[in-house]
This record gives C-alpha cells, sequence and structure tokens, in this order.
C-alpha cells in the first residue's frame, strides 16, 4: 500500500489502515522516541500515545507544508519531550534501581545505532559544526530552544536563526 492510498483510508477513518500506518512506521518512529526518552517501557507507552495523536488529528496534516512521515516525526518528538517534561516521569526517574543504571550504560553504547535507523546521522554529519551541535541539542536530546541557548551561552534569537538555518541546510541535503 503506497503512502497517498493510506492517507486516503486514515482520512476515511478507515480501521484497516491503523495496522498498515503502524507497519510502516512503528519501528522508526520508536527508536526517535526511544532516543530521547531512554526507558523502553516508556518508550512503548509514548509510541502508543504517537499512533491515538496521528490517527485523532489527521485533519491537520497539510500536504503542502510538508510530508506526512516528517509530521509524524514531529509528533512523536513532541510527545517524547512532553513525557520528559512531565511531573509523573520526573518523579519515577527520582528512585531508580541500580539495574536501572547498568541499562542506561549498556543502552547509551547504541545511541549512535538508534539514531541511524531513521537514516538521517550520515546527513547530519555533513552540516557545519554549530548545526551539528543545535539539532543535537533541540532534536536528539530535546531541549527547548531557550535551554539551548543557556547550553550554549548564546542569544535565543541567534539559537531560532541557526535553527533555521541548518534546517534548510538539512532539507538541501535531503533532496539530493
Amino acid at each position: 500500500m503506497s503512502q497517498e492510498e493510506l492517507l486516503v483510508l486514515i482520512y476515511k477513518k478507515d480501521e484497516r489502515a491503523f495496522t498498515h500506518l503502524y507497519d510502516m512506521y512503528s519501528k522508526s518512529l520508536f527508536s526517535v522516541i526511544n532516543v530521547l526518552v531512554k526507558n523502553r517501557e516508556e518508550a512503548e507507552d509514548v509510541l502508543q500515545d504517537v499512533f491515538v495523536k496521528i490517527w485523532k488529528n489527521i485533519d491537520s496534516y497539510n500536504e503542502t507544508k510538508g510530508r506526512f512521515y516528517t509530521w509524524i516525526l514531529n509528533i512523536a518528538r513532541n510527545t517524547s519531550i512532553d513525557k520528559l517534561r512531565s511531573k509523573g516521569f520526573n518523579n519515577s526517574q527520582k528512585n531508580l534501581s541500580s539495574d536501572n543504571f547498568v541499562y542506561l550504560l549498556d543502552d547509551s553504547n547504541k545511541l549512535t545505532d538508534k539514531v541511524d535507523t531513521i537514516g538521517i546521522k550520515e546527513f547530519v554529519k555533513k552540516l557545519k559544526p554549530k548545526c551539528i551541535q543545535i539539532i543535537d541539542l533541540l532534536f536528539f536530546k530535546g531541549y527547548t530552544q531557550q535551554e539551548a541557548s543557556e547550553e550554549l551561552e548564546i542569544p535565543l534569537g541567534t539559537v531560532k536563526t541557526h535553527n533555521r538555518n541548518c534546517m534548510n541546510d538539512l532539507r538541501n541535503y535531503l533532496k539530493v
């Protein structure tokens, strides 16, 4: 089933479309979510939330503003960040067992592999060092632009300008 056919079925709320949607995108979205959330169980919960949001909000998708995959990737990223900032998640992270730290250490070695599962790592490497740094903070580590500004010790407006320019550079690499 093509993406266009899938979108038609999703707009019609055809139940078969949900299964196809999940089969087509669950692995790549889970990889992105898991990189941000760093907890497999929480990432699975976020993934479910993401698919529900996609299903419920399909009418807000606009083909003229970007690709479908980019739209659902933004939903996954934003839902992950919302989870990280939630009070319940933060409280659950305060008293972790030592087993969790071993898992985190083992898992951090695989971080590079997980980021590359969506195939963007090679494109990001081609960017200027400042772009790599900004994209890493904003998209892979889930920083807000304000937090990135503070981390990099540069004005917020500069972060916004760099982000916009870097994303344009990345789009140009992806078009090739």
